[in-house]
């Protein structure tokens, strides 16, 4: 509102005020307070003007004391690392003078946060903690001291110190700690402790409303609220594969990894993690890990002080369009086999490239991302039935688990071997692929035996380009049929016809995976 109206208002509420007055006198009030506006009884309290509105506060109070405050004293040499992990990577210039901050998952601690003057434990401020210090959030699951948070919070930690609600500090001993889950099991010698209530992950459904409660920032106790976005989404900006991440936009921020995700009953049901951001704050996409998931973590991390976890032995790939129509499929649902490891209970079951894994043990694969939470939630030696696709037709398979080797490759990942510049064979195929064969050295080189894979030399067909085919892959088969020459790669492109889709197996950097080239689209 301008000043000048302000100003003219003043008049009013002075004449306002004596009118009031006069009422008083005439009323036979003291003639001490006459001239002195009265001020108005209390009145009931006023009703609601706004009804079925979500009130946390009955539970913020039971469950509030249940969480803690963890920080982490970290060497010089990781903190440097997570400060590296916290900064946004400039994409290539795209032309324009400008490099693009792509969006990204990121994992908060304290290294890295911006000061703010004031803030408690900032640089300069009362009680400030020291560089090198992961700030987070985690909760009392048992009454004699048990406490979870994030495996990121107090990975490389030297010291760990624990602050509960009623301002008691507490060191706490690593109890032990998984990087691919992300979860962290800690104990503090202290019994009688408020405990929070675990529930079940499995029944939460996009739409429902979840609470969180942490310390963003190093703000203790901040509660945030929000709903439930999606439920087993994947995570494309970290290696936590075996993870179906619960979506939400309730706003997450530094401190707040480790902290619970309740639901409203009190109960928590994950344990917040990361957001999505390109700015490095909240933009209403933040994820965290089922509770189900950490629980299982937390009854290996107390058996055994690591985690296990069961592996099938297949690299998978997504399922598009062009694939389900190349295979002959209605729809692309399911995880597409592109690779199966020597040795592997997969092998041994009988499982082939070019299979589609539907489900396991009846539980429905959607997407290739679905399958290894669901692998890796089993024990090894547990004993599973796949049902797949294989040319077009549906079967069962039955395979054993063993357990998972952390240094299988992931399909997909790395980049082009270097392509050879020598001269090509010209395309004697209808694709318009210039292969080349490979010396034994190469074939050394890139992992491959004698006799494996031809050299992609240059992609002049549209639909082979356009597929995503580049200079410097190696094609390993095409369909199941492996090819080891560039005479072999021409004869079966011909032998699969004229505008026909057609599916070539393609090692990119140790990565394996399908890709389907349709030439109608060329």
């Amino acid at each position: 509102m301008p000043a000048t109206q302000i100003i003219r208002l003043r008049p009013l509420l002075l004449v306002a005020a004596l009118a009031v007055a006069g009422v008083g006198a005439c009323s036979g009030q003291n003639p001490a307070n006459a001239g002195m506006p009265q001020l108005a009884q209390p009145a009931a309290p006023a009703p609601e003007l706004v009804g079925n509105l979500p009130d946390f506060t009955r539970l913020v109070e039971q469950v509030g004391p249940a969480v803690v405050s963890v920080q982490a004293e970290i060497g010089s040499k990781l903190q440097a690392r997570r400060a590296q992990q916290q900064m946004p990577q400039d994409d290539e210039d795209d032309g324009s003078g400008d490099a693009q901050i792509p969006e990204f998952f990121r994992r908060f601690f304290g290294p890295g946060m911006t000061p703010m003057p004031g803030m408690p434990g900032m640089p300069g401020a009362p009680n400030a903690r020291p560089r090198g210090t992961s700030l987070g959030t985690g909760f009392i699951i048992s009454s004699d001291g048990y406490v979870l948070t994030n495996h990121h919070v107090v990975d490389g930690a030297d010291t760990v110190r624990i602050k509960l609600s009623d301002r008691r500090e507490f060191t706490a001993k690593v109890v032990g700690s998984d990087e691919q889950s992300d979860v962290a099991l800690l104990k503090i010698n202290a019994t009688g402790l408020p405990v929070m209530r675990v529930g079940d992950s499995k029944l939460l459904k996009p739409g429902q409303w979840v609470v969180a409660i942490g310390s963003p920032f190093g703000l203790d106790h901040s509660v945030t609220a929000g709903i439930v976005s999606a439920v087993g989404r994947a995570n494309p900006g970290a290696d936590q594969r075996y993870v179906p991440f619960i979506q939400t936009d309730v706003a997450i921020n530094k401190g707040n990894s480790g902290g619970p995700l309740l639901d409203t009953r009190g109960q928590v049901v994950g344990i917040n993690s990361q957001i999505f951001s390109n700015s490095g704050g909240y933009m209403g996409v933040s994820f965290a890990i089922p509770i189900d998931v950490a629980m299982n973590a937390v009854k290996q991390l107390k058996a055994t002080g690591k985690v296990t976890r069961g592996q099938l032995g297949v690299q998978i790939q997504p399922m598009d369009r062009d694939t389900a129509k190349a295979l002959g499929l209605a729809d692309a649902s399911g995880a597409l086999v592109a690779r199966v490891e020597q040795g592997s209970p997969a092998e041994r079951a009988g499982v082939l490239r070019q299979d589609v894994i539907r489900s396991v043990n009846g539980q429905q694969v959607y997407d290739a991302s679905d399958l290894p939470p669901i692998i890796g939630a089993m024990a090894p030696g547990t004993k599973v039935t796949l049902d797949v696709i294989r040319d077009g037709k549906p079967r069962s398979l039955s395979a054993t688990l063993n357990a998972l080797d952390d240094n299988v490759a992931e399909a997909g990942n790395g980049r082009n071997a270097a392509p050879d510049k020598a001269p090509a064979n010209a395309a004697g195929n209808a694709l318009g692929i210039l292969g080349k064969d490979l010396l034994p050295e190469q074939r050394a080189r890139l992992g491959l035996q004698a006799g494996e894979g031809v050299l992609v030399a240059q992609v002049k067909g549209d639909a082979a380009r356009n597929a995503g085919l580049q200079a410097g892959d190696v094609v390993l088969a095409v369909g199941r049929t492996d090819v080891g020459s560039v005479a072999a790669l021409d004869a079966q492109l011909r032998a699969v016809g004229t505008g026909k889709p057609v599916m070539l197996l393609v090692q990119r950097g140790g990565g394996t995976r399908y890709m389907a080239i349709n030439p109608a689209e060329g």
